[in-house]
């Protein structure tokens, strides 16, 4: 090994074990303010971005040869590592593949986040893309936007009004490790975020299915070079701008869609009834990357 470790864990029914075992439910996340972390790609990044909120990571004999990078990255951030037997990973976690870290789920509120895109001394621009998420009950739906996010080079992520839990399992595994990427904001209530984001100078876009605007339109007219295409009240897509996605089930209620300045569809060109929550979300933030940039 490249690093020193502590000494094997072997025994899964331990109170270590069934502690860790304990956070993937909601209860101890709350008690104890930490979370877990499940796989390699999780954990590669929880120690590479977030390596002091990082409390413990875990591994086999076997996943800390195979990912040794891990390892040194998490010795070298003065991290504590420890080996553990199979048994015991897997006691810890099923979905673990021989790596786990347990994280402080420190949080930051809505006004710090936009806060910190901001310099003073105007270095910083502030917040161009923000992604809303506006009752999103579903986990795996929940990392796959923030993920998408991430890619798509939004600045901030916000699980508005009740959304899931942003650190459930299912949640951090979905998002691919984009969960230390990206500032990720959670329990406002919609109406409050919106005030927040408009206050920054953002425009904020619905999609829904039932928008008057075509998404793909409005790429067209985007940008300072089509502002005499574009009509009175159409969206300039290559201005900052926060998207608003609501639940899975039911989209966005119409007084969720009456805060937003513009709602906005995406084209279905061939037979499918509908995109679903986390590929409409990717289309959208992805055009309005392009627009902006």
């Amino acid at each position: 090994m490249t690093a020193p470790l502590d000494v094997t864990l072997a025994n899964p029914r331990a109170d270590r074990v069934k502690q860790v075992r304990a956070l993937s439910g909601r209860p101890a996340r709350l008690r104890h303010q930490q979370f877990l972390v499940e796989g390699p790609q999780g954990v590669r990044e929880a120690v590479r971005y977030a390596a002091d909120a990082v409390r413990d990571v875990y591994l086999t004999e076997a996943a800390a040869d195979r990912y040794a990078e891990i390892v040194e990255a998490a010795a070298a951030a003065g991290v504590r590592v420890h080996l553990g037997t199979r048994e015991v990973l897997e006691a810890m976690s099923p979905d673990a593949q021989g790596v786990l870290a347990v994280v402080r789920s420190d949080s930051v509120t809505l006004g710090e986040a936009l806060d910190a895109l901001r310099d003073p001394d105007g270095g910083r621009r502030g917040a161009l893309l923000v992604a809303v998420l506006a009752t999103v009950r579903d986990p795996g739906n929940a990392g796959t936007v923030i993920r998408a996010a991430d890619a798509a080079g939004a600045d901030l992520v916000v699980l508005a009004g009740e959304s899931v839990d942003v650190h459930n399992p299912k949640v951090v595994r979905s998002t691919a490790g984009s969960l230390f990427h990206v500032p990720v904001v959670t329990g406002v209530p919609l109406a409050e975020v919106v005030d927040a984001v408009h206050a920054e100078g953002l425009t904020v876009l619905a999609a829904d299915g039932s928008g008057e605007h075509d998404l793909d339109e409005l790429l067209d007219v985007a940008g300072p070079a089509h502002r005499a295409e574009r009509a009175p009240g159409t969206p300039d897509l290559a201005a900052s701008t926060a998207w608003v996605f609501g639940n899975e089930a039911w989209g966005l209620p119409a007084a969720d869609r009456a805060l937003a300045d513009a709602v906005v569809r995406v084209p279905i060109r061939g037979r499918a009834e509908s995109l679903n929550l986390a590929t409409a979300a990717t289309v959208c933030l992805y055009a309005s990357g392009r627009a902006q940039r």
